[in-house]
């Protein structure tokens, strides 16, 4: 069982270094001129160090970036009072701002939507009180709402936040409230 849990703690240890490596080169290179070769020599480790446990650098991201989103919507979800959810949402998105950035400039920003898109769709499936919805109109209606507020938020962090944090989520949920309301009134027709 020990050799077991060591080897456990040297695939993590692993992990953490590429990953740490990777965030470093990115400060400076875009994604797409960045090399496995380049990675692991920053990390100190081996290509079969990295083989054995991702396939490209855009799994290096995700695997970094997958658990503090999760964990950070995993405490919303379970901490946050209902009515608090969307603006405790907003909060957790400008503590990204940095990363995004980083991500829309260094050509990664598709990893960190999809795990956002991921994660939102899990909050809605949670929060949200589908009064006569078709299973259809569920499933649309998170999509749209998903891929919207994510180009909300990342129009307005990307844009120099000229409005207050208050006027979006205002207005994500005046597009959330609206766009229900929609779908309710179709139901009805």
């Amino acid at each position: 069982m020990a050799a077991t849990q060591h080897a456990q703690n040297i695939k993590q240890d692993s992990q953490n270094y590429l990953a740490t490596a990777l965030l470093q080169l990115l400060e400076t290179k875009d994604l797409s001129d960045l090399t496995v070769t380049a990675v692991v020599k920053r990390a100190g480790v081996s290509r079969m160090a990295f083989y054995r446990n991702f396939t490209t650098l855009a799994d290096v991201l995700t695997a970094h970036f997958e658990p503090i989103m999760t964990a950070q919507f995993d405490d919303i979800l379970a901490h946050v009072p209902q009515d608090q959810k969307l603006a405790a949402l907003g909060d957790f998105f400008m503590t990204l701002a940095p990363t995004m950035k980083l991500a829309v400039e260094r050509g990664f920003e598709p990893v960190f939507q999809q795990i956002f898109e991921q994660n939102m769709q899990r909050f809605y499936a949670v929060t949200m009180t589908w009064s006569g919805a078709t299973a259809t109109q569920q499933k649309y209606w998170t999509q749209f709402m998903t891929a919207g507020i994510y180009r909300i938020w990342r129009e307005w962090l990307l844009g120099g936040q000229q409005e207050s944090l208050t006027e979006i989520h205002d207005l994500i949920a005046t597009f959330q409230t609206a766009t229900m309301a929609a779908l309710q009134q179709q139901a009805q027709d």
